[in-house]
């Protein structure tokens, strides 16, 4: 089995998650999206999306990041040796709702919007560049990498608008209330035991950190605070997330990206 994914994807994390819980193996392939590795024409006659993260068993090919979490699922209850592998947590009604719910929340606009503009300008016009360069490597591909340049350009005009900014920041706010009313009656989303519904919620909680917004939407929220700090303890946190986000990690990972970035700009290597 192999995933492409990289850290800077949210729903890479909740894939990763999901595989180290499950202790499912897997060959790990780094695409990073920054630096528009996901604009390879190898990665993108696979997945002309150039989303991440990408799961392939096979010749068996998935995209979407619930379908890969509940796949995953099918893949641990019948290496136990289980018999019927539809008795799975992440099949019950409420764990589903709760991953739908919280994936419907697109963190994209939201993220996008508390980096500092010079930054995100640089990167965007270096994506836009990134895009060029493989469409002329690769003309059979051309008309999808036309849509991709399209959709850069859209989001840039997008950011613009204070009204879709706010949509994603009100669509967060629901989401995290909701969030602390549910956990004010168990320790997780959907009980006492940690279904596949809080592996979509750590990167969320994650990305706000991130972005140094701990205090603003979380701190002020108990009972997610208190399960924050829980969650942080699991082996499967301190391995996809904490490896590369915790204290320092966090300028480590950033820097070694925005170094690249310059470099590749400054030699004008697309």
């Amino acid at each position: 089995m192999q995933l492409y994914h990289h850290p800077f994807s949210l729903d890479s994390q909740k894939v990763r998650l999901a595989l180290e819980e499950k202790g499912i193996d897997y060959t790990s392939f780094h695409v990073n999206p920054i630096t528009g590795k996901n604009m390879d024409s190898s990665f993108f006659r696979m997945n002309p999306c150039a989303k991440l993260p990408v799961f392939k068993n096979g010749s068996h090919i998935i995209f979407d990041t619930i379908e890969i979490i509940q796949y995953i699922e099918r893949i641990a209850v019948v290496s136990s040796g289980a018999i019927n592998a539809n008795d799975l947590s992440s099949g019950s009604r409420e764990v589903v709702e709760w991953m739908h719910k919280i994936q419907d929340w697109d963190p994209k606009y939201f993220t996008l919007s508390h980096i500092p503009e010079k930054y995100r300008c640089y990167v965007s016009r270096f994506l836009r560049r990134v895009v060029i360069a493989r469409m002329a490597e690769s003309p059979d591909l051309a008309s999808a990498y036309h849509r991709k340049l399209k959709e850069a350009y859209d989001t840039d005009d997008k950011l613009k608008n204070p009204d879709v900014v706010k949509w994603s920041k009100d669509h967060l706010i629901r989401l995290l209330d909701e969030v602390e009313t549910k956990l004010n009656e168990a320790s997780y989303l959907t009980g006492e035991e940690f279904t596949m519904a809080d592996v979509m919620l750590i990167p969320v909680l994650e990305r706000l950190v991130l972005l140094d917004l701990e205090d603003e939407y979380i701190s002020c929220r108990p009972n997610i605070a208190e399960y924050w700090s829980i969650v942080q303890q699991r082996p499967s946190f301190k391995k996809v997330i904490g490896k590369y986000f915790k204290g320092w990690r966090k300028h480590k990972t950033l820097m070694k990206t925005w170094c690249s970035v310059r470099i590749r700009s400054a030699l004008r290597r697309y």
